[in-house]
This record gives C-alpha cells, structure tokens and sequence, in this order.
C-alpha cells in the first residue's frame, strides 16, 4: 500500500519545513513508538471516518501511548489532517503530502508544533478510509520528567 510512502514524503517535507522556519532548531528525530502510535490513531480514525484529536470513545495519541508504553513520559504534541482523493484515481502520494503539510502550515497550533524546539522526535502514521486518508504526526522531547504522563500540546 502506499500509506509508508505517504508517511515518509510528509516527514521529508517537515523536515525541510522545520529547517525553513526555525533553522537554529534540531533536525527531528524518526521515533519508531511514536510512529507505531501515530499509525494506531490514524487508523482509528479512518475506521470511524472521523478526524478529531478525542476519539468519540474519549481516546487520545497520550492514552494509546501510555496503553502501550506506561513508562513514557515527557512533551507530547500532535498534529492530524485529513484528505480526501477520488478513489478510481487512487491516492497520489506528492498531492496528498503537499495538501497535508499545507492544512499544517495554514494552522496555527499545528505550525507552532512543526516548529517546537522542545521537540526533538517525531512519528508519522497515515490510514485511508474509502476516499480520505488520515494522517497523524506526533512530536516528543526527549524523555525527561520519569513517572510523569504526557504532557500534550
């Protein structure tokens, strides 16, 4: 499936946005949790065809998070989008990155997120549903504050 290829084009143009709007900031890290739980939350999302930070259950990217990790702790930020695609054309990964980086970008809270020097990792998960494909990415510092929850942005 294309849903890799989509997460790796995103994070490639964070990169390159972060480095474009806060050049003194540290590159992000790739974090394989974070991606794990970024995946969990957007294909919660696509099978409830719903693109919301609380799930109508009341779950967060936190609770999944400390679901599976109890021990992390440290900054949490998070940033969802959702993009539609005419499925007989199928999902074309540069359009979609693009139209998903540019929601972030146009978005106050999640640009401040893509440029958040307390942030040094990150992890991108996508999912598609019938004709929309979700997106989450979160954001971690380094883990400090042991035996603390998250602390979300």
């Amino acid at each position: 499936m294309l849903m890799p290829a989509l997460e790796q084009r995103i994070s490639e143009l964070v990169r390159q946005e972060r480095q474009r709007l806060a050049p003194g900031d540290i590159m992000l890290a790739s974090d394989p949790e974070l991606a794990g739980v970024a995946r969990t939350k957007s294909a919660d999302m696509a099978a409830r065809n719903q693109a919301a930070h609380v799930s109508r259950d009341g779950e967060t990217s936190a609770s999944i998070i400390m679901a599976k990790d109890a021990e992390f702790h440290g900054l949490l930020g998070e940033n969802i989008a959702a993009q539609p695609f005419f499925p007989k054309y199928g999902v074309d990964v540069e359009s979609v990155a693009r139209r998903i980086m540019a929601i972030w970008l146009t978005s106050k809270p999640h640009r401040a997120n893509l440029t958040d020097p307390d942030y040094a990792r990150t992890g991108i998960g996508a999912a598609v549903s019938g004709d929309t494909v979700y997106v989450t990415e979160l954001f971690s510092g380094p883990q400090d504050g042991a035996g603390q929850p998250p602390q979300t942005r």
